[in-house]
């Protein structure tokens, strides 16, 4: 299964029949002969359920139809389990950035996150998964695709990245998780239940 997030709608590739009876399914075999998956993602839905038995080939035909960012970043935990925030224009987020070219996805998220959040000593850790959001950039409408590792860092004096938009850090604890999970993204939620899972 495959969650794709636009805006506040979630747009889920699945194999599982049991799907079907979900109000909002479609067939992505009749999707993609109709020409329909555009209005599909331009209508107003909370969650949007594509189905075809062969999960992978769809996920290949899906990812087709939009232009592909790869980016990398990480959960960062410091010596007392607190994990660290951004506050990118006005939403709480978690360091992230383009892969560059002949880069690998952990140097990449290793770079991007010391460059975002100022970290001069920053051990990765494990891979956690990958997340998918779409938006529009200009002409055309841009599958990002997200790669989160494990990070740890017990560096004090960090600083955020102005010219990127971030405009504070925050190290926050599980108890007062909350008040950022207010303010955040539908990705960074499940990015985080993904995180919990793993480490429980």
């Amino acid at each position: 299964m495959y969650t794709i997030f636009k805006n506040d709608t979630s747009i889920i590739l699945t194999d599982d029949v049991n799907m079907l009876l979900k109000k909002d399914h479609f067939l992505w075999k009749e999707v993609r002969e109709q020409n329909r998956l555009e209005k599909l993602l331009s209508m107003k839905h909370t969650e949007v359920y594509l189905f075809d038995k062969d999960l992978q080939a769809m996920w290949k035909e899906f990812k087709e139809y939009f232009k592909i960012i790869e980016a990398s970043g990480g959960i960062v935990k410091n010596e007392s389990g607190e994990i660290l925030f951004i506050f990118r224009n006005g939403i709480w987020d978690l360091p992230k950035g383009k892969i560059e070219i002949n880069e690998s996805r952990e140097e990449a998220g290793l770079r991007e996150v010391e460059e975002e959040c100022g970290f001069t000593s920053l051990s990765l850790g494990k891979f956690i998964g990958t997340t998918y959001h779409l938006y529009d950039e200009k002409e055309s409408q841009v599958l990002k695709v997200s790669y989160w590792y494990e990070m740890t860092s017990s560096q004090k004096d960090l600083t955020p990245q102005l010219e990127e938009g971030i405009t504070a850090l925050k190290w926050v604890g599980k108890a007062d998780q909350h008040q950022i999970l207010d303010n955040t993204y539908p990705n960074i939620l499940r990015l985080l239940e993904m995180y919990q899972a793993r480490i429980q």
